[in-house]
């Protein structure tokens, strides 16, 4: 009863918010349209299949290895936030149940998934702890010298993407505050030895999801008409080059650029528009076509023009299609419903209450309206370190480009 309690205070702000915002259009609303709820409504959701146990959840296999590289360090939204959100005042948060509830400590973290995000995976086949969040660690450099993830939930390319939702560190922001990191090494460790652990090291970016969803599919500041998609995506991988550039002048050299989900088999989405029988809305996965060839190409041109950077991008869109399209072979059940909200394809209510969401979620591709499973993420991070399951990633894999395989 007490669940249900704390549920309707937080469901009448959110309406609040919701009510406040300018609707640019009526077929491309913000996403979380918390109009009309009941709380009553908010029910335990079953699943047909039986709960998988949890030594079934799959884990790289590398976990005691050493190290392969001295850190990991992180850049991105809500697709591998660690808990950078929890210390910020925003709508964006994923710091209380379900969220969590299928983590190593059972408990909310900050990510938004029942469980790890790929970067956690990552950092296991890299030899490395779970990297902790900017604004989660004391400041210390032993704190940071495995790495730090700058993620921020509603965070985008463009500086005022998802800030409808409160507040979030920017991508320009999130370079800046690794600038501060890179800082604090070189006044501890020297400038020598600072330059070798960053050159060394890996930085994963995951960026521009919320470009789409809080941006163009809303129609802000009436972009639609300003930008077709391809300029837009063109637009975007320059803004994206630009920083890639301003990364390199701090010595980084092993970069993972990730590209786009298929959000257009996002449970929202598939709600929002009407999807019938679970079919993906294509007009928005053509977007995201777009977006990651124009991403692709901008790789291909760094690579050209800083030699000594290893630079490898990855294909979330081809990855995730391939699981969803082969659900069975991956022991997925149900593709469409989210495992955790309400309305059709669950995609119409975020998740904000245990009651919403299903009794195993390993057997969904869709955790809430927007994010994978801890599964699918498992299954991503395999193709992103070695192409175990499909091959994402061009020139070459995670694994290839820390050894410093040639192409």
């Amino acid at each position: 009863m007490s669940e249900k309690l704390t549920l309707f205070p937080l469901i009448i702000l959110t309406i609040i918010i919701i009510i406040n915002i300018p609707i640019q259009s009526s077929a491309l609303r913000y996403p979380h349209d918390l109009v009309n709820i009941v709380a009553d409504s908010v029910e335990p959701q079953n699943d047909a299949p039986q709960p998988k146990s949890e030594s079934e959840t799959q884990e790289p296999s590398s976990k005691s290895l050493p190290p392969r590289v001295p850190a990991l360090f992180v850049i991105g939204d809500s697709s591998v936030d660690c808990g950078t959100n929890n210390y910020l005042i925003t709508f964006a948060r994923a710091d209380r149940l379900p969220y969590g509830r299928d983590f190593d400590t059972h408990q909310p973290t900050g990510r938004f998934c029942n469980g790890r995000t790929p970067v956690d995976y990552l950092a296991q086949y890299l030899g490395l702890p779970l990297v902790p969040s900017y604004l989660g660690q004391t400041g210390r450099v032993e704190d940071m010298i495995h790495g730090v993830n700058y993620a921020s939930a509603g965070a985008g390319i463009i500086f005022t993407s998802g800030s409808e939702l409160g507040q979030h560190i920017s991508f320009t922001q999130q370079i800046q505050q690794f600038t501060d990191t890179f800082q604090q090494f070189i006044l501890s460790m020297g400038e020598d030895t600072a330059i070798d652990l960053i050159s060394s090291s890996v930085f994963y970016i995951s960026i521009g999801t919320n470009d789409y969803i809080h941006y163009y599919l809303r129609n802000v500041s009436n972009i639609q008409m300003l930008y077709l998609p391809w300029n837009f995506n063109q637009f975007l991988a320059t803004a994206v080059k630009q920083e890639i550039q301003n990364l390199y002048t701090m010595n980084v050299r092993k970069i993972v650029l990730m590209g786009l989900p298929p959000i257009g088999c996002a449970p929202y989405y598939m709600w929002r528009y009407g999807s019938q029988d679970g079919k993906c809305i294509e007009m928005i996965n053509d977007m995201i076509l777009e977006f990651n060839f124009v991403m692709r190409y901008m790789v291909e041109e760094l690579r050209l023009e800083l030699p000594d950077a290893n630079v490898t991008f990855c294909d979330v869109f081809q990855g995730s299609m391939d699981i969803i399209k082969n659900h069975q072979r991956y022991g997925f059940s149900v593709t469409a419903d989210a495992c955790c909200g309400l309305g059709k394809y669950r995609g119409f209510i975020m998740c904000i209450s245990p009651e919403m969401a299903c009794r195993n979620a390993s057997y969904h591709i869709w955790w809430d309206q927007f994010h994978p499973t801890d599964a699918v993420n498992s299954i991503l991070a395999d193709n992103v370190w070695s192409g175990k399951h499909t091959n994402m990633c061009n020139p070459m894999n995670l694994k290839d480009l820390v050894a410093g395989k040639a192409e």
